[in-house]
C-alpha cells in the first residue's frame, strides 16, 4: 500500500507539473501569438497595405501560431505528437479538396488586392458584368449597377476575365456617331457639330475634339465625333449633345434620315 501511494505520488507530482507547464505554455504562447498577429497587423497598416489583405494574413499568422503552441503544449505532456500532424495534414488535405473553390476565390482576393486592377468607386467591366464597385473582400466584388442592383461576383471569376476600368484614367473619350442626309450640306453639318462641341465647356481643349466624315452610310452620311472630357463628365456630355445636336440640326434643316431602302420595279 505504501509502495502504492508513493507511486501515485511521484506520477501526480511528475504530470502535475508537466500539466502545469502545458497550461502555461498554451495561455502565455495564445497571448503572445495575439501579440505577434496585432504587431504584424499595425505594421502592415503602416505600411499601407490594403486592409483586407492585412487582416487577412494577421489571422493566418495567429492561427499558425496556435496550431505550433498546442503541439508544443501536448508535447511537453509526453504526447507523441506525430501522430497528430499527420492527421492535420490529411484534414488539411481533405478540406483543401472540399474547399477548393473557396480558397481559389480567396487567391484571386489577394491578388486583385495586392496588384490593385480596380478600387472602390471605379467602374469597371468583368466578368460580363458592369458596374460601380462598392466593396472588394477575399470572396468577392460587389458591384452596384446604374440602376441600383446588386451583382456579386466570385474573385476567382473576376481575376480569370478581361477587366476594362473606366476610372483608371483620369479623362475619357467620348466617341459619338450622327447621320445627315445625302442632299444636305455636308459642310454646314460639320461646322454646326464642331460648334456643338466646342462651346461646352466640359469638352476639354487639348487633345483637341474631332469631327469627321466617317462613313458613306447606305441612307446618310455618318460623322464621327470625338471628344475628350473628364472620366465625371462622360454620360453628361453624351446625353446633353445628343440633345443638342437634334434641336440644331432641326433649326437649321439639317435631316436626321431613317434607315430606307429604294425599290426599283420593272414593268
Amino acid at each position: 500500500m505504501e509502495f502504492s501511494m508513493d507511486m501515485i505520488i511521484s506520477y501526480v507530482t511528475l504530470y502535475g507539473f508537466k500539466l502545469i507547464g502545458s497550461i502555461l505554455i498554451f495561455f502565455i504562447g495564445k497571448k503572445v501569438a495575439s501579440i505577434a498577429s496585432n504587431f504584424s497587423l499595425k505594421l502592415m497598416e503602416k505600411s499601407k497595405v490594403d486592409i483586407t489583405l492585412s487582416k487577412f494574413i494577421s489571422s493566418v499568422m495567429y492561427g499558425l501560431l496556435l496550431v505550433v503552441i498546442v503541439l508544443a503544449a501536448l508535447s511537453n505532456l509526453g504526447v507523441n505528437t506525430t501522430s497528430f500532424v499527420a492527421i492535420l495534414g490529411a484534414a488539411g488535405l481533405a478540406v483543401g479538396l472540399a474547399f477548393k473553390d473557396t480558397f481559389a476565390n480567396i487567391g484571386a482576393g489577394v491578388l486583385i488586392i495586392f496588384f490593385r486592377p480596380f478600387k472602390v468607386g471605379d467602374f469597371i467591366l468583368a466578368s460580363g458584368e458592369s458596374g460601380t464597385v462598392d466593396e472588394i473582400n477575399l470572396f468577392s466584388v460587389i458591384l452596384k449597377t446604374g440602376d441600383n442592383k446588386r451583382i456579386i461576383m466570385p474573385n476567382s471569376a473576376v481575376i480569370s476575365s478581361n477587366i476594362t476600368n473606366f476610372s483608371a484614367n483620369e479623362n475619357r473619350r467620348v466617341d459619338m456617331v450622327f447621320g445627315i442626309g445625302y442632299d444636305d450640306d455636308l459642310k454646314l453639318a460639320k461646322e454646326t457639330l464642331l460648334e456643338i462641341i466646342v462651346e461646352d465647356e466640359r469638352v476639354l481643349k487639348d487633345p483637341a475634339p474631332l469631327v469627321a466624315v466617317g462613313e458613306l452610310a447606305s441612307s446618310s452620311v455618318n460623322f464621327v465625333v470625338r471628344a475628350w472630357v473628364k472620366k465625371d463628365d462622360y454620360w453628361g456630355v453624351f446625353f446633353d449633345t445628343t440633345e443638342k445636336v437634334k434641336l440644331t440640326f432641326d433649326a437649321k434643316n439639317i435631316s436626321i434620315p431613317y434607315p430606307q431602302m429604294d425599290v426599283h420595279t420593272k414593268k
